[in-house]
């Protein structure tokens, strides 16, 4: 029987973007070398949330890029067929602060594969990583520098991100079996 339970609302989810844009300002210093770069499918939106959140609180605009990683995956066996997304990134990241952004961290692959990924757009100075949930089980020694809710999972769980309104309402959901 499987199990959906909402674990961030959509007035949760509001206040964990303005608390990852705050920590991301904080942290970058420089905000003319900042850049978003948000990882398909959901990271991209939530990038560009990140980026609205962003220029309300500092009055400064952030590029916001999309990455498609799918040919940099070493899982492509294994995973669906999938038409790539078209990457689009605004400018050279050579000597910019990049953030990577994505929903969900699991294994870190993904995460492995954006990093090879965005060195075909330049050499940044430094990257950082932000996501909206991390649910452990990794793989790789990778960790995220910005995290709006870490949540325990089992592996036969999922986690679903919902950044476009279903309902009328942005949520978060962990999708388990009882």
């Amino acid at each position: 029987m499987t199990k959906i339970v909402e674990i961030l609302s959509a007035e949760e989810l509001r206040r964990t973007v303005n608390r990852l844009a705050s920590q991301i300002v904080e942290k970058a210093g420089n905000l003319s070398d900042l850049v978003l770069v948000g990882i398909y499918t959901r990271g991209v939106p939530l990038a560009q949330l990140l980026a609205q959140q962003i220029e309300l609180l500092e009055q400064c605009q952030v590029p916001v890029g999309a990455l498609d990683i799918t040919f940099y995956r070493d899982d492509l066996e294994r995973v669906a067929m999938r038409t790539p997304a078209k990457t689009s990134i605004p400018i050279d990241l050579t000597g910019k602060t990049i953030v990577l952004v994505d929903d969900v961290i699991y294994s870190g692959r993904t995460i492995r594969a954006a990093l090879n990924a965005v060195n075909d757009y330049g050499r940044p100075e430094t990257i950082t990583l932000a996501v909206l949930v991390d649910r452990g089980h990794r793989q790789l020694p990778i960790h995220p520098d910005f995290i709006g809710k870490e949540l325990p999972t089992a592996r036969e769980e999922a986690v679903k991100v919902y950044l476009e309104a279903v309902d009328g309402q942005d949520r978060v959901e962990l999708i388990g079996h009882l």
